[in-house]
């Protein structure tokens, strides 16, 4: 009997500006989960010891296939998950941009580095591990798979991708990209398992390490199964990142940003600026000017390139969101815009600001999910800085501020893995990205996220 346990039935996949089913997809059964790993790790053998000029020119052909099939991949994210289609497209452009990166700079990161001792050589070598399982979210299909995927079978990994199933046709048009691409058979490979099959893959010893990017209790589970096999564990969870608009501020560019900041992709990013934190010299102009640029924001099918934001990804995600507006409202919050679901058959919510939230109302306290932003009086930068460290959660903050010295100054003080003044946070091929508490450990992107998955070999020669 195979140690996967049998998930009867299938995947359905549902198009959230309209509610209409887009198609069934049938569940990988224990013998087909079985023959992808024995697969995967067959492939690995060859793989590992591949040059790595093979697997720079394959990684360039993926970044070609993306280019090539943006019309048809954007849609296809669109359709699944709902965001809008110029986002859609841009998303892809970005997975075809972190291969470049890769192709061009993997070959110095993963170079031998020489130390001196008293040995006649001695260097450190990245070696590969083996067979990565990827648990992946559905809020940006393609780029959380690529930033992971890419590095890792650059450094000579093999993959199997557990997708989240609101966008499994996404999973299987990513194996289609990197089959298409000429990566060989079993270096990466979509599973269509439900999330119950992760600890039996866990437990497998062909499975060398897994990452996870999603909940925190999703992230809580697999860490602590990856614990209990002693595997290797990435996690790059939630995230209520604080947007700091201090005293000197541009307040008027601030307010600008802060509409992309918040509600781009519909507001569904772990790095979305959610805790708009201002200092009190500029906080009645922010709260004006952002709320003047959130009721200009055009809701309504992403496939009309017209419309900036579409729908949520599912309805329980609205029924989430406004669980937390109408608690914090209940609480002495007040409305600047939106706080209403838009009623039809899609998981439609409006734009929304909630101004004079304090630390004690739901929306400062949890993660907000959507097109909902929270804005909070500070007395002075002091305490600006207290409320943006006051969060279970460690991924982003921006600030924003004239002074350059005030930034360096800040940045020490801000408890995140990433801090970007005067822009919004964003994931960059060329940066590190993760967090810290409860967002997560480990690093993805740059040469951090291309090592995680690697075996730090000490080499000496005497």
């Amino acid at each position: 009997m195979s140690k996967f346990a049998a998930s009867p039935g299938d995947i359905r996949t549902v198009n959230p500006s309209s509610g209409a089913e887009l198609e069934r997809f049938e569940l990988h059964s224990p013998s087909e989960i079985e023959s992808r790993l024995a697969s995967a790790v067959a492939a690995f053998a060859e793989w590992g010891a591949a040059p790595l000029s093979e697997r720079t020119t394959l990684t360039a052909n993926l970044a070609d296939h993306f280019r090539r099939e943006k019309a048809s991949l954007a849609q296809l994210i669109t359709t699944e998950m709902g965001k809008a289609i110029a986002e859609a497209e841009a998303e892809i452009e970005k997975c075809a941009w972190a291969c470049d990166y890769y192709a061009e700079h993997a070959p110095a990161h993963l170079a031998p580095q020489r130390v001196e001792t008293n040995a006649r050589r001695s260097y450190v070598a990245y070696r590969p591990i083996g067979c990565v399982l990827a648990v992946m979210p559905w809020n940006f299909p393609f780029f959380q798979v690529v930033r992971f995927a890419v590095p890792a079978l650059m450094a000579g990994n093999v993959v199997l991708l557990k997708h989240a199933g609101n966008v499994t046709g996404c999973s299987l048009a990513l194996e289609t990209a990197f089959r298409e691409s000429g990566f060989p058979q079993g270096t990466f490979m979509a599973l269509l398992v439900r999330a119950a099959a992760v600890e039996g893959l866990l437990a497998d010893p062909r499975v060398a390490a897994v990452t996870l990017t999603g909940s925190e209790p999703a992230g809580a589970a697999v860490a602590a199964t990856a614990g209990r096999y002693l595997k290797k564990s990435v996690l790059e969870l939630g995230g209520s990142d604080a947007y700091i608009v201090l005293k000197d501020a541009d307040v008027q560019a601030a307010a600008k940003t802060a509409v992309r900041a918040r509600f781009q992709n519909c507001g569904q990013s772990c790095i979305a600026a959610k805790r708009f934190i201002v200092e009190a010299p500029l906080y009645d102009e922010f709260c004006a000017a952002f709320a003047e640029g959130v009721r200009a924001i055009n809701v309504g099918d992403p496939m009309n390139r017209d419309v900036t934001m579409g729908p949520l990804a599912r309805h329980d995600l609205v029924d989430e969101l406004e669980r937390q507006v109408e608690a914090s409202i209940s609480a002495g919050a007040r409305v600047l815009a939106g706080a209403k679901r838009i009623l039809g058959p899609g998981a439609f919510y409006e734009p929304t600001i909630v101004a004079d939230v304090r630390p004690h109302m739901t929306m400062f306290c949890e993660e907000t999910f959507g097109p909902a932003a929270a804005i909070t009086c500070a007395r002075d930068e002091d305490e600006a800085i207290s409320l943006a460290n006051a969060t279970a959660f460690g991924l982003g903050n921006n600030v924003w501020t004239r002074n350059a010295d005030v930034a360096e100054r800040i940045a020490a003080r801000l408890q995140s893995g990433l801090v970007f003044f005067n822009s919004i946070v964003a994931s960059d091929p060329r940066l590190p990205f993760g967090g810290v508490k409860k967002s997560g450990y480990g690093r993805e992107l740059a040469q951090f996220g291309l090592r995680e998955f690697t075996n730090v070999q000490t080499v000496s020669i005497v």
